[in-house]
This record gives C-alpha cells, structure tokens and sequence, in this order.
C-alpha cells in the first residue's frame, strides 16, 4: 500500500501580487508549525510539492527536520485563474472542460495532477509521500476516483488552510481517505 499525505498550504498573504510567489502570512507560517507535527508522526520515505511558494512554505520546516528535499513537480501547480466571476464555480465543476477567459479547464489540471500522482505512485511502491498542493487540485485528484469529492468537496474546504488528508493506494486505486487536518482561516 502507498500512502499519500496531501497538504494543503496555509492561509497565503492575499496582497502579494504575483501567484506563484505569494507567501504564506504570520499564521499561515505558526499553522506550517502544527502540521510538522502532524507529519512528524508518520515515517515519510518523500516528499514532493507544487512549484508555488505557499506550498513549499508550508511543508519546509518538516522536510528541513527529516533532513529531505522538496522535489518540486511542476504538474502539481495551482490552476490558472483566469477573468473572476462567483458564476464560474459553478459552471466550471458542471462541465470539467469550461473555463473562464484566460483560465484552466478543472478537466485539464485533473489530467496533469493524475499524470503526475501515476508518476509519484509508481516511483515510490508501498512508501508514505507527502505532497503540497492547492485546493482545486486536491479536489479534481480525489475527484478522478470518486464523483462525491465534487464542488460541495471543494466548497467545505474552501477555507480550510491548512488542509491534511491522506488517502491510501493500492497500486493505481484509491481504497481509502482520511482527513487529519482541518484548520479554517479563510483568505
């Protein structure tokens, strides 16, 4: 069995600009805290993370204490956002090859994040991982394998920053998830 332990960032500092360097805030770093904790009570073989500065924040103090590097995977970055509008949720989770102008396709980053994670599963057989992700992405992942990880999913985790899960593998299939942290801070 491989186990995979999801970790979504903490509470990211919303007035930084540029997405993809947008650091977490004072609390978002104390909850980065709570989750080496948390982590530290597995015995984790890797650890992989999205390439976004919040992720790699949020996971750096329990890889510095295991003394292991951050591989950082490209296929497991945010998804683009493009034009705003509430309306878009909707319509983006009722159709996975929607998108707003300028943005991305949940059905696209479901793909690159499955690619990714087969890749992850494959190199690492019966070893715990953890991996630093976003929101949309962990539930498109969790979504690929079962239809009820759907936008409700993903509105009850709207606010949880930092968000833990681990779901468990047998080979290729998804046979269980569990949640082991939830902490709402919102943005």
């Amino acid at each position: 069995m491989t186990r995979l332990i999801f970790v979504r960032h903490a509470q990211p500092n919303m007035s930084w600009e540029d997405d993809r360097t947008r650091p977490l805030t004072g609390l978002g770093y104390d909850d980065s805290k709570e989750v080496t904790l948390l982590l530290s009570m597995f015995h984790v073989d890797s650890i992989y993370s999205s390439p976004y500065k919040r992720n790699i924040d949020m996971i750096a103090n329990f890889a510095h204490k295991l003394n292991k590097e951050i591989r950082i995977c490209e296929k497991l970055k945010e998804r683009k956002i493009g034009e705003k509008s509430s309306e878009f949720l909707q319509m983006r989770w009722d159709d996975f090859n929607f998108c707003e102008e300028g943005g991305e396709t949940l059905g696209n980053i479901q793909q690159r994040n499955i690619q990714e994670l087969f890749e992850i599963v494959n190199r690492h057989p019966n070893e715990c991982i953890v991996i630093g992700t976003h929101g949309t992405a962990l539930t498109t992942i969790l979504n690929y394998y079962d239809s009820s990880f759907n936008i409700n999913y993903f509105k009850q985790i709207w606010h949880s920053m930092p968000y833990v899960i681990q779901v468990d593998f047998k080979g290729k299939s998804m046979v269980r998830t569990k949640e082991l942290l939830r902490i709402d801070r919102g943005y």
